[in-house]
C-alpha cells in the first residue's frame, strides 16, 4: 500500500484509499490556509491491515504537498501522529 494510492475527492471533502471494493476514508473541511482533519472511516474488513495508516499518511503527503497546515480533529489522525511524531 503506497501514499500514491490515496485520492482527494473534493466533491465529498475526503480523502479515500480503495481495498478489495471497499473504501476507507479520511473527512475534512477546507479553510484558506489549513485542512481539519475531522474523520476516519475504515470498513470492518479492512482493519487490522494498515489501511487507516496508509490513509493517514497520503493524506498528510497532500495537504503537505498543496503547502497547507494539517489540523488534527480526528482522534485516529491524533493517535497516528503520537504514534509517528517525525510526522
Amino acid at each position: 500500500m503506497t501514499d500514491a494510492e490515496v485520492r482527494d475527492n473534493r466533491a465529498l471533502s475526503r480523502f479515500e484509499l480503495e481495498r478489495d471494493g471497499r473504501i476507507a476514508f479520511l473527512v475534512y473541511q477546507r479553510q484558506p490556509d489549513a485542512v481539519v482533519l475531522v474523520h476516519t472511516e475504515v470498513p470492518p474488513e479492512l482493519r487490522g491491515h494498515h489501511v487507516g495508516d496508509a490513509l493517514v499518511r497520503g493524506a498528510l503527503a497532500a495537504i503537505e504537498a498543496e503547502g497547507l497546515r494539517m489540523v488534527p480533529v480526528c482522534p485516529f489522525v491524533q493517535a497516528y501522529l503520537r504514534r509517528h511524531p517525525q510526522r
